[in-house]
């Protein structure tokens, strides 16, 4: 799909200032900006255009941006994700959630999990079923600690509890619970265990058939990825910047992460721990290699890239030091080696564009 320039859009309501582009796919473009009222106040918000995707997929994206408008108009007042701000002829607005996705917080307090499971029976008391919980970005923990959804694309609302709510509802509470028994295991109740046994028919069936199915239409006809938002640029020109940097007799190691790069939708940050050597002479070398389009566009050269005890690489301290997301890098490392070389990364980050 086609870059879209940034420009302002109005309404009766109000107009939304773009700022940034988050991520742009198939379906439509996401951007961060500013919501600004009839009266004049000024929301931090996000944008989703879907009026100029291609044709073929036009029915695919409204029908999505329908079913989140309707699903956040029936959430409303419960904070259990954004509010809806405005919608109209191929956009929707939405408030702007301040949090950390469930793969990067990796919450191990009992306490996320009990809120986390509070604000879903609230959700399904007001008849709204998520349908995608088993994304762990779909899952945030706010500034608070709270736990707090996002992306309401696949979910739906349900005006009696029919026996398709409540199997879609079992599901949500099913995929958090897996959630549960990856990052506070000794917090598993017996009943909720038991229910981790419990697959649906409904799950077993698209498991075995329409995941196949979806998978094969997005990935396949559509070309559709989504890793972290990083979309077909981190998944096609990430793990081959990747393997050329090993290649170099003087990298040690090296991490790639997506970010959101202004009206372009999707920018690589190549992190490289090569010691002695300079930003330029590792850019000639990939440029060599794979030419100018493919290469990424910031590279920061570190003397030593932050690692779990275990000695991995701290894929998440990275991935936020991408976004320009500092101020949540600090909770993360296990280790005061891991602290330093943090430190010293953030010191001297590439990105400084506002957060997304």
């Amino acid at each position: 799909m086609a870059d879209r320039t940034l420009g302002q859009s109005s309404t009766p309501r109000g107009r939304f200032e773009p700022e940034l582009v988050l991520k742009s796919d198939t379906f439509s473009t996401i951007e961060r900006g500013t919501y600004v009222g009839a009266d004049g106040t000024r929301l931090p918000a996000v944008r989703r255009l879907f009026g100029e995707v291609a044709w073929w997929v036009k029915p695919i994206a409204n029908h999505f941006a329908w079913r989140e408008a309707t699903a956040l108009k029936a959430a409303k007042g419960l904070n259990a994700g954004p509010e809806l701000i405005d919608s109209g002829d191929g956009f929707l607005v939405r408030s702007f959630i301040e949090g950390l996705p469930l793969h990067l917080a990796r919450p191990t307090d009992p306490a996320w999990f009990r809120n986390a499971k509070r604000m879903l029976h609230a959700l399904h008391r007001a008849g709204v079923v998520h349908n995608d919980l088993a994304k762990e970005q779909n899952w945030l923990v706010g500034p608070e600690g709270e736990a707090v959804l996002t992306d309401f694309q696949l979910a739906m609302v349900f005006p009696r509890r029919s026996k398709l709510f409540r199997v879609l509802a079992h599901e949500d509470l099913r995929h958090l619970l897996k959630h549960k028994r990856r990052y506070c295991p000794q917090a598993l109740t017996a009943s909720e265990r038991r229910m981790l046994g419990r697959k649906s028919l409904p799950a077993r069936l698209w498991l075995m058939t329409g995941k196949k199915v979806y998978n094969a239409i997005t990935r396949g006809l559509l070309r559709y990825e989504d890793r972290e938002g990083g979309g077909k640029r981190l998944a096609n020109d990430g793990p081959l910047i990747l393997a050329w940097l090993k290649r170099h007799p003087q990298v040690r190691d090296a991490f790639v992460a997506a970010y959101p790069f202004p009206r372009r939708g999707c920018g690589l940050y190549a992190f490289v721990e090569a010691p002695g050597l300079d930003a330029e002479t590792i850019r000639g070398f990939i440029v060599q290699e794979m030419g100018c389009d493919q290469a990424p566009e910031l590279l920061q050269v570190v003397e030593r890239l932050p690692r779990h005890p275990d000695g991995s690489v701290h894929e998440e301290v990275l991935r936020l030091v991408a976004l320009n997301q500092i101020d949540l890098v600090a909770t993360l490392p296990e280790t005061e080696e891991a602290r330093a070389a943090t430190r010293r990364i953030v010191a001297g980050r590439l990105n400084l564009a506002d957060r997304t």
